[in-house]
């Protein structure tokens, strides 16, 4: 069956004389926060206090939790849940400092019906997750994970939930992307299986217990939950994050809220503490969604921050106020780190993090860097550079690894990096030391060319040094050719120091580009 993505806005007829529309939800939803407590910039850092008292930020989960509660005010006795697809942790020293106890607290103080597990709940192992479940007073539920080997999750994750709504059930189905053993660090024990299969068994189950209408939350990408929406039936919508996608009726965005499958509405808020979405549905007697409306709404500084929750963020923000304002560098111009541009072509902040790292290691025979576009967070605004906005472009605490491989696994590894660049994975590779040419529309195995180290073309045979992130050197994002370099060592610096370091160098940092590679 083709796939009909109808790009329309607002309201949308979709079965003519069908029964009387009775029932009308309201779904609010967020996904991909990131550990924004705090309100952030345009570029999606942490806000200073000042910008924000000056009317210049967004965001921050005191503003969720004042946009949710006015809904909920404003539809009081409609029918109303509040979804989160999933990422709460990872992108802020909040998280950095508090490992996890924070974005929990908050969450709950907010108030959520469902969140679905996202790939970034791995980040600490299953014990990051386990410290999710144990702490939400909400259900956590992800369908295409089997926990049942682990003995710190086991019992612990359920596939799906029923909501009691204004006397209806509405089923909650779930997936998580199957590659996130490659972006994060579940154990072995976790298994994880196909997104469609799953979904569609869970959907099977809850219609046979007489549920008739059914949401998927999913944390896998827009392009997979276009793909789940034409494929899995039985759904009434999908709710998704992971690939931070803007869809909006009011702002130029990658699609309309919401984007119709055939009679499907697709709907996902970006990311960041930025939007709260929110999709009407109304359904028929049987079930049927015969309207699908809303948008995205932009907690801008109209927005005012709940009282109580901007001063509980204050509190906890204390003990890293004084790291996060420590004055590192200077740029001259603002560091494009953007999700945009850094898994897609070479960014400046991509060279930036890559220069840093081979100058660090360039004395102990090391001639080429590579750094995963997905470990690049936020860009840096031109002016003074804080080691806060430093950490919330390179969240991750990781460490610089050195190794040598030949010239045959570095083309591979670029291979890899070019493997998803139309889903915007976070493997596309940003280099230093080296160039090379990639072609996305080329069959798999021959994207990359005219490969350069240094001046010389590439020598599949020999043996070069290479320096990345420890989380690539030990096959994240799928850079498991590296998994069997030589001389490795996974121990050195934490890469956020080395960047502010280089910078401190080269004060003030002018960002640039300089063709090092080449997108057909």
């Amino acid at each position: 069956m083709l796939r009909t993505v109808l790009s329309s806005t607002a309201f949308l007829a979709l079965m003519a004389g069908a029964a009387h529309a009775d029932y009308t939800l309201h779904v609010i939803h967020i996904n991909d926060l990131h550990s924004r407590i705090e309100p952030i910039t345009k570029y999606d850092n942490t806000c200073s206090a000042e910008d924000n008292e000056a009317g210049e930020c967004f965001g921050g989960v005191a503003r969720v939790a004042t946009m949710i509660n006015q809904l909920r005010e404003e539809l009081a006795g409609e029918n109303f849940i509040v979804l989160d697809a999933g990422d709460e942790y990872q992108g802020s020293l909040m998280y950095t400092t508090y490992k996890g106890d924070v974005e929990i607290e908050m969450m709950n103080k907010i108030g959520f019906d469902a969140m679905a597990v996202g790939n970034h709940e791995f980040d600490d192992g299953d014990e990051g997750l386990l410290k999710l479940l144990d702490g939400a007073e909400f259900p956590v539920i992800s369908g295409n994970l089997d926990v049942s080997q682990s003995n710190l999750l086991a019992g612990k994750l359920n596939d799906h939930l029923v909501l009691e709504v204004g006397g209806e059930k509405i089923g909650i189905v779930s997936a998580l992307a199957t590659d996130t053993v490659e972006t994060a660090s579940p154990s072995a024990a976790v298994i994880f299986s196909d997104e469609i299969d799953n979904l569609q068994q869970d959907v099977d189950t809850l219609t046979e217990e007489g549920v008739t209408k059914i949401i998927a939350l999913n944390h896998v990408g827009v392009t997979k939950d276009l793909e789940i929406a034409e494929k899995v039936s039985g759904l009434d919508a999908v709710v998704g994050g992971h690939s931070h996608t803007l869809f909006s009726n009011t702002e130029e965005a990658d699609y309309a809220y919401p984007t119709m499958v055939g009679d499907v509405p697709v709907v996902q808020a970006y990311a960041y503490s930025k939007y709260v979405g929110h999709l009407v549905l109304t359904f028929d007697d049987d079930g049927n969604v015969t309207s699908a409306t809303g948008d995205t709404i932009l907690l801008d500084a109209s927005v005012p921050e709940d009282a109580e929750i901007k001063a509980r963020v204050a509190e906890l923000a204390g003990p890293i106020a004084e790291l996060k304002a420590k004055v590192v560098a200077e740029a001259s111009a603002d560091i494009d780190g953007s999700r945009e541009t850094c898994r897609s072509v070479e960014c400046p902040m991509g060279n930036l993090i890559a220069d840093a790292m081979l100058d660090r290691v360039k004395d102990q025979g090391i001639e080429i860097a590579i750094q995963n576009g997905g470990g690049v967070r936020a860009s840096i605004p031109g002016g003074q550079v804080t080691m806060g906005d430093v950490l919330t472009v390179l969240p991750f605490q990781n460490t610089l690894s050195t190794f040598f491989v030949s010239g045959a696994t570095i083309v591979e590894a670029l291979e890899n990096g070019a493997s998803q660049m139309e889903e915007g994975a976070g493997r596309f590779a940003q280099v230093a030391g080296m160039s090379y040419t990639v072609d996305p529309s080329a069959e798999v195995g021959s994207r990359i060319s005219d490969v350069m180290v240094g001046d010389a073309p590439i020598d599949l045979e020999k043996t070069y040094g290479v320096v990345s992130n420890n989380y690539v050197r030990n096959g994240g994002d799928g850079y498991k050719m590296f998994l069997d370099a030589e001389n490795v060592y996974d121990f050195g610096p934490d890469l956020a120091d080395v960047t502010a370091e280089y910078m401190m160098e080269h004060a003030p940092y002018e960002p640039y580009t300089d063709g090092r590679i080449t997108v057909k």
